[in-house]
């Protein structure tokens, strides 16, 4: 999947998991775990090796490195976990398949195409019709709900959403990693990638305006 329907799933199942659990809700982290695992596509970018779908896809690894973050948060933790969770055993396992899913345990891959069934990759029609339709969704929850105030308001945690912006959603409507920009190839897609990039570059800004001046009126008064 591309970053739009990683986003967008883990945002309504954050959005379900919290109203049920009764917890208040990061969203910029909660956006920023959705996509964490597809950044061994840098990781891929930079060396000229192929893990991608690898260890960072790894259930095994998301839930060890969630055991202490479940200790201290305990039920506050279960909206980010399915988030991070979801972009394997979801997004991916569905659409392109070849997952890792239980390294280092086991390098055997698995998919939805693995076990038999029909293979739906990244370009497919259905694949970008799904995408399209869970993002217009989450949009709408996005919406209803209030939670798209919280990128036009200053608050430290949206500078996580530096991530998104630099790993997977400027990136794949320039180009990196397929062969051509998303805007040439799926323009649909591509306006949803830059909604996301508008708004996470808006709170990201709005953030680094507030701290600025925060900081300025305050050398200005111990000056």
């Amino acid at each position: 999947m591309f970053a739009v329907g990683h986003m967008a799933i883990a945002y309504l199942l954050g959005k379900g998991s919290s109203k049920s659990l009764r917890v208040k809700l990061n969203i910029p982290i909660l956006l920023v775990l959705s996509i964490l695992p597809d950044i061994d596509i840098i990781y891929d970018f930079l060396t000229g090796s192929e893990i991608h779908r690898g260890p960072t896809h790894s259930i095994v690894v998301a839930t060890l490195a969630f055991i202490p973050i479940f200790i201290i948060y305990r039920k506050k933790a279960i909206p980010y976990f399915l988030a991070l969770i979801s972009h394997p055993l979801i997004g991916d396992f569905f659409i392109g398949g070849k997952l890792q899913l239980f390294w280092p345990l086991s390098t055997n891959e698995y998919g939805l195409h693995e076990l038999g069934s029909y293979y739906i990759g990244i370009f497919s029609p259905v694949n970008i019709a799904l995408e399209l339709t869970l993002f217009v969704i989450a949009t709408l929850v996005l919406y209803k709900s209030g939670d798209w105030k919280v990128f036009f308001t200053s608050n430290k945690t949206s500078l996580v959403l530096i991530i998104p912006i630099a790993t997977v959603l400027l990136p794949s409507t320039i180009g990196y990693p397929f062969s051509n920009s998303l805007l040439l190839s799926e323009p649909p897609l591509a306006l949803a990638h830059l909604f996301y990039l508008v708004l996470f570059s808006i709170a990201v800004l709005k953030t680094l305006t507030s701290i600025y001046k925060k900081r300025f009126h305050s050398s200005l008064k111990n000056g």
